[in-house]
């Protein structure tokens, strides 16, 4: 029982002597805290310009106000002289971080892949794009998955690893998107009358002097039934359903004016030719021979 009652005398004496040192460390602990509670506020409204998704702007200011506190709590163990006891703490969390990270290593690369991606400027929410044989409008880029609404309504989740280790094709980056259209002759057709007319009506439908371009055509190839052509122009687009509406408004104006002026889209046509002569001999001879049985 003494032992115990000199115990608690000697912690008393070192608490009150102490004293100081706690009543700093605590000053340094609430500081701290206001401190990385100020800073999560500013790191938000800061990043709020660049980074349009949320979650990724809590994970930022998070982090930052994280560091602060942690920085506080090293300054508060280090003045009440907790050395030892921080090292401690500090290699037992490096062995955890270890084995956590090895258990949880595709969560996390997908979440530090969606935080490198809503940094990136050449991608963002609402760009038209197409990766992994998807095609549409960004509509989230989350943590840990990349979302995509594509023209039939349906959703596509990606996985944000997945988009940041593939290329991807972003429609939104230009404002002007070139349209080819294949097609076909006959062989009877005046060609230098055909590209004259495809250029007029492209040039008609589809303004390409405000947008500093021209029509290109070339005929590519003489066909089983056809002559064939190519004929490139450009739009105003930013994503791939304005280029199939123009591609199918172009298409139908085309059939238009080659109909009016009696100019032939053919077909596939197979000739099949029936030879008429007989072999009037063997006719004979077979006639002959059966009368003989007779």
């Amino acid at each position: 029982m003494n032992k115990i009652i000199e115990k608690l005398e000697l912690w008393k004496d070192v608490f009150i002597k102490n004293i100081p040192n706690i009543a700093i460390a605590i000053v340094v602990l609430i500081v701290s805290y206001f401190a990385s509670r100020a800073i999560s506020s500013f790191v938000n409204k800061a990043i709020g310009n660049r980074i349009s998704q949320k979650s990724v702007r809590n994970l930022v200011s998070r982090v930052a106000s994280a560091l602060i506190f942690l920085l506080g709590l090293y300054f508060a163990m280090t003045i009440l002289k907790f050395d030892d006891t921080l090292k401690t703490i500090v290699s037992a969390a490096g062995v955890s971080g270890i084995v956590i990270g090895l258990a949880l290593q595709g969560t996390l690369s997908n979440t530090i892949s969606g935080i490198v991606l809503s940094f990136r400027k050449n991608l963002g929410i609402g760009n038209w794009v197409e990766t992994n044989g998807y095609s549409g409008e960004v509509i989230d880029i989350n943590l840990n998955y990349f979302v995509i609404k594509e023209a039939d309504n349906n959703m596509v989740v990606i996985p944000n690893k997945t988009i940041l280790e593939n290329p991807f094709k972003n429609y939104s980056l230009t404002t002007k998107m070139r349209i080819s259209i294949e097609c076909g002759v006959e062989y009877g057709a005046d060609l230098e009358k055909v590209e004259a007319l495809t250029k007029e009506v492209i040039t008609s439908n589809f303004n390409q002097k405000e947008i500093d371009k021209h029509v290109e055509f070339y005929f590519t190839e003489f066909a089983d039934s056809s002559i064939n052509f190519l004929c490139r122009f450009w739009v105003d687009s930013q994503n791939a359903l304005e280029k199939l509406k123009a591609k199918s408004k172009a298409i139908i104006e085309i059939k238009k004016a080659f109909d009016k002026e009696g100019i032939n889209i053919p077909f596939p046509i197979r000739t099949l030719e029936f030879s008429n002569k007989l072999d009037i001999q063997n006719q004979l001879a077979k006639s002959n021979n059966s009368q003989n049985q007779e």
